[in-house]
């Protein structure tokens, strides 16, 4: 597990002005991601504060494994960094921590920063390969209520992670819009499905997982060894068609009613920026069966799960129009997942898979215990039957085109500062 050490001391100043209190990107976060300054090529990049620290730009004000992790973030993908492993995040963190908060080294790193707001973002790595899980536990009993009212969750779902492939192409960065998808459909009362527009467009709560180093095909990743292959964590929204895949998930699963799009924040926030806020496992209700050796360490389960809390708020066309505010849905937290991000990792390459750097997995939605945590309008509205009424009057069941879900998240600790995510903001747009 990533230990606690100078830089998450929360008395730390930044020179850089903005760092200091800010609500994500305080100098006790240092997230990695990919940018372009004005006029220039995608490049890694470190959020601090309103600002973006061009990271190989200070490659040579850095020494040992720090100046090979900033050399390798000079490239327009994270990928071949985030396989160089934890320890060399970690000596890049140490190294870029110094330098910004040492008023002696303001003149010579300066020039290597640049106006957040000025600069455009990109995907932080090539994702080659995405799987999500199905974590949340509260989310999948709330949805088996909804099919299976005596029976929520299936036999397997206390024994095993349950997760599908997703579609890696259409993964997209916070900011681009989602097309409403077109599918197959069939009404309860029709002979015959039809073809057309999701009448049942949703969002989901929930957060990415990113691989660092992998591993062999053929060779598992111990779950002891697992959070060793974690490079960081990310905002995911996996958008969900939900009259297409009740009609065609029977019976291999999500296919066109999931892969449309997914949407995702631009910052990895690294394993190391959250050591603060790892807490334990939640203890599973009595008569739950322990999770099968495989899976279990006991390290894993005293500091394995994540003190994250993630919000959702909408911003409908009426509401932009008024000039009124996004409107918060419900927050959630990881800490409603039933398996923790080590054990998602050990089980994915159980059989032998070989995951890459820079994968994506994810959590699955995050449902809380009580209504205002519910991570999905498909819980929200129960099924579609009791309409959301915003605060100007309009009432939602699903999403409808003009419609802006932003999802935020942040960590909190008693003695730590607070870090943040940045935002993945998405607006939907009519069917062709």
């Amino acid at each position: 597990m990533p230990n606690i050490d100078f830089t998450h001391d929360p008395a730390a100043k930044s020179w850089v002005a903005s760092a200091d209190g800010h609500k994500d990107f305080p100098i006790q976060n240092l997230p990695l991601g990919i940018f372009s300054p004005p006029d220039g090529e995608p490049r890694g990049g470190v959020a601090i504060g309103d600002e973006i620290l061009d990271i190989a730009a200070v490659a040579n004000l850095l020494e040992g494994d720090a100046r090979k992790a900033a050399l390798l973030a000079g490239q327009p993908m994270l990928n071949d960094l985030l396989d160089e492993g934890n320890a060399m995040l970690r000596a890049l963190r140490h190294g870029l921590f110094s330098l910004l908060t040492d008023p002696a080294k303001e003149a010579e790193v300066r020039p290597a920063l640049h106006t957040a707001a000025q600069c455009t973002m990109h995907l932080p790595v090539k994702i080659n390969d995405y799987t999500d899980f199905y974590t949340g536990i509260h989310h999948a009993t709330n949805v088996g209520k909804l099919f299976r009212p005596d029976n929520p969750l299936l036999p397997n779902y206390k024994y095993v992670p349950i997760g599908y492939h997703g579609r890696s192409s259409s993964i997209r960065l916070s900011g681009v819009d989602v097309v409403r998808p077109n599918g197959q459909t069939k009404a309860p009362d029709a002979d015959m499905p039809s073809f057309g527009p999701c009448k049942r467009l949703d969002y989901e709560l929930e957060m990415a997982i990113w691989v660092g180093r992998g591993n062999t095909l053929g060779k598992p990743i111990a779950i002891s060894e697992a959070s060793r292959h974690i490079a960081g964590i990310s905002i995911l929204n996996d958008w969900s068609a939900r009259d297409i895949q009740a009609w065609e998930y029977q019976p291999l699963g999500p296919f066109l009613a999931k892969n449309f799009h997914s949407s995702i924040s631009p910052w990895i926030v690294t394993m190391d920026a959250l050591a603060p806020y790892r807490v334990a496992q939640p203890a599973r209700p009595e008569g739950d069966p322990s999770p099968l050796p495989y899976l279990l360490d006991d390290a894993d389960q005293q500091k394995g799960a994540l003190g994250v809390t993630m919000e959702v708020h909408i911003r409908t066309a009426r509401m932009r129009e008024a000039g009124e505010e996004p409107h918060r849905l419900s927050s959630g937290s990881m800490t409603a997942m039933y398996w923790t991000i080590a054990q998602l990792v050990a089980h994915h390459s159980s059989n032998g898979c070989n995951l890459q750097p820079g994968d994506l997995l994810g959590t699955g939605t995050l449902s809380g215990a009580n209504d205002d945590s519910k991570g999905s309008l498909l819980e929200l509205s129960n099924g579609g039957k009791q309409p959301l009424t915003l605060p100007g009057g309009e009432t939602r069941t699903f999403l409808e085109d003009g419609d802006e879900i932003i999802i935020t998240a942040f960590a909190e600790a008693g003695g730590f500062a607070r870090i943040g995510f940045g935002e993945c903001r998405v607006m939907i747009l009519p069917a062709p």
